[in-house]
This record gives C-alpha cells, sequence and structure tokens, in this order.
C-alpha cells in the first residue's frame, strides 16, 4: 500500500530550492555602499566643523598679536583694589593710520604734534550686580593732577593714559583695571567691517565740523557717517551732553552688529572685524587676551536690556558734576552695589530724572 500523500510532499521551500537551506537574501554590496557613503559625507562634515572652529578661534589669536599695548597705570598713590573689574574706555582723536584724504573726508583735522585728545571716555564696571556703562562727558570741569582745573579731555593730551586715568581716579575715587582705548581711523574701519550700523537720529543733522549731513529717522550708516555722529554736538543745544549719547547708541549698534551670528559664519566680514579691531586697539599692558575678551562681551551685555546705561551726574547743562549725586553712585560702583542704582542715579543725559 502506498504511504499517504503527506508522508511524501516535501515543503515548497524544498521543491523550489533543491535544498532545505532558506533563499539567499539580496547583494549586500548596495547596503554597504550607501553605509560607506554616509560614513564619508559624515567625515567631511566633520572636517568642515573642525576647521571652521580653528579658524574662529586662530583668528583672534594672530588678531592679539597686532593689538598696540601701553602704559596706562599710573604712579603714586591709586584707590585700594576694589571688588568687581572696571574698564575705563577711550575714544582717541588720534589720526593714526589716516592719510591725508581720509583726515579730510572725515573732518578730523591734523594732529597738534601733541597725544591729542579723548573724545569719548566712559567707565564700565562689571561685577555682582547689572553690568554698567557710564559716560563722563569730555567737558567736565575736573581737577587734573599737576595740571590745575580745567576739561578732563585735556588730562590725555597733558599726559596721555597714565595722566587720564590718575584723573579719573583722583575725581571719582574709583580704581581702574584695565584700560581700552579706539582711534578714529580704527572706528571707521570697525562699523566697515560689520557692513554699517543702524542710527536713529531723532532731527535731522548738518555738521560741517564732524562732516555730518543726515536725515531725520533709522538709517544705516557707515564708518564715516557713524564717525561724525558720534562726534557731532554743534547741532545740539545740550552739545556734549547729546553727544555721549549719541556714542553709546553707536556703540549698542556695533555691539549688537558684531555679535550677530553672520558675523561668525561670514568669514570675510568674521576676519575683517576682527583684524581691524586689532588694529585700532591700545590696551593698557596688564590687560591680557581673556580679559579684553570679557571687555568686549560685557560691553555688549551693557547695551543690552539688563545693562545700566548713563552719564555721570551732572547738576547742569554745563557738564558741572553734581556733587551729591555723582559721590552716591561713584560709591554704589565701588561698593559693587550696582544694583541699588536708580533711575535717579542713572540717566542718559546726567540731569535729574523728571
Amino acid at each position: 500500500m502506498p504511504p499517504p500523500s503527506w508522508a511524501t510532499a516535501r515543503p515548497a521551500a524544498d521543491r523550489s530550492s533543491g535544498s532545505g537551506a532558506p533563499p539567499a537574501g539580496p547583494p549586500r554590496t548596495a547596503a554597504k555602499s550607501k553605509r560607506s557613503g554616509g560614513s564619508t559625507w559624515r567625515r567631511v562634515l566633520l572636517a568642515v566643523v573642525v576647521l571652521w572652529i580653528v579658524f574662529l578661534v586662530a583668528v583672534p589669536v594672530w588678531a592679539w598679536t597686532q593689538i598696540d599695548k601701553v602704559d596706562a597705570e599710573p604712579n603714586g598713590d591709586r584707590p585700594a583694589e576694589q571688588a568687581g573689574t572696571t574698564y575705563l574706555l577711550v575714544g582717541s582723536d588720534s589720526r593714526r593710520g589716516l592719510d591725508q584724504e581720509q583726515r579730510e573726508e572725515l573732518a578730523t583735522g591734523d594732529d597738534t604734534g601733541g597725544r591729542g585728545r579723548t573724545d569719548t571716555i566712559m567707565l564700565m564696571h562689571v561685577g555682582s550686580g547689572p553690568t554698567l556703562l557710564m559716560s563722563i562727558p569730555r567737558d567736565s570741569i575736573v581737577e587734573i593732577p599737576g595740571q590745575g582745573t580745567t576739561k578732563i579731555n585735556a588730562a590725555f593730551s597733558f599726559g596721555g593714559p597714565q595722566l587720564l586715568v590718575e584723573t579719573v581716579e583722583t575725581n571719582t575715587g574709583i580704581r581702574v583695571d584695565d584700560y581700552v582705548e579706539v582711534g578714529f581711523g580704527g572706528f571707521v574701519n570697525i562699523v566697515d567691517g560689520l557692513g554699517g550700523v543702524e542710527i536713529c537720529p531723532e532731527t535731522a543733522i548738518k555738521d560741517k565740523d564732524a562732516g555730518l549731513d543726515i536725515a531725520k529717522g533709522c538709517q544705516s550708516a557707515g564708518g564715516a557717517t557713524a564717525l561724525g555722529y558720534a562726534r557731532s554736538r554743534h547741532s545740539y543745544a545740550s552739545q556734549d551732553l547729546q553727544r555721549v549719547q549719541s556714542q553709546r547708541e553707536v556703540l549698542g549698534a556695533i555691539a549688537s552688529a558684531a555679535k550677530s551670528p553672520w558675523t561668525f559664519l561670514n568669514p570675510v566680514r568674521y576676519f575683517s572685524v576682527v583684524s581691524s579691531t586689532a588694529s585700532s586697539l591700545r590696551v593698557g599692558d596688564n590687560v591680557g587676551p581673556l580679559s579684553l575678551g570679557r571687555f568686549a562681551w560685557n560691553l555688549s551685555s551693557a547695551m543690552g536690556g539688563g545693562g545700566l546705561n548713563c552719564t555721570v551726574p551732572i547738576a547742569d547743562t554745563a557738564v558741572n558734576w553734581d556733587e551729591a549725586r555723582s559721590d552716591e553712585m561713584f560709591g554704589l560702583i565701588i561698593d559693587d552695589q550696582t544694583a541699588d542704582i536708580g533711575k535717579d542715579l542713572c540717566t542718559e543725559d546726567g540731569l535729574p530724572a523728571g
């Protein structure tokens, strides 16, 4: 009797393949090729990222070697060490790096053979509270050690950075830890390297002395226009008081543009800004690269919403300091208590609020 059909039937797979082994899978060559291609792109991307990071670090390291150093530490007695760090930021009218054609274009005039004067004087305090940026009007009447009573910007002309630092310390009691100076030419190059900055004059300004002729309202300004805007005073009734506000406005615009992602993602712009900044700066010989980096970062923070932007408290538009209010403000800075500086002390033009 023949065996039942279920006993003699072979599995379908067995019949089709001719053996008991499972069917072979698809060729592995394509899968390996895809994995290999993906790995190559990842390696290329990683290499690009590493090279970009090296570029971002190498440029400022090189730029540091281009920065001029100057002895800004006064001789003799100074205020004792104080909490936090206080920077003296100076915008000098140095024509260094400008040829005659550029001087005429920027209406800077010629050097008089001396050290020049300071168009911008600011103190920035970084400590436990909000970062404070305080303008000192250049026409402030103060005691300059060894020179008598005169405008504070003359201190730089009389004795350079050392005497200016000593004058600021003598009249405020605030110890200056680091000194940073930028000249006319450098200012222009920095702004141009950023592709311009936005300024928002409240009125049209035509100032021949500053080489400025602009309309009212927000607009993009190149280096020459931004410099003229920061220098202009004759078109304002309050002159020096309005100028210090314009200077802080331009400084804030520079800080905002410098921190934009486009500055770091565009290699040409990044190199231009960093190299222009380096070639325009003079810093105290005690200032290191990390300290200068902190200065730049905190300057940007000071111009932000959490910082304090003020003019030294004054009594009138003649730029006479308000003794009571200024002493109170200086004391709070000395004690690193900027959080306690109220709106009655910190005003844009230095005059009492209200």
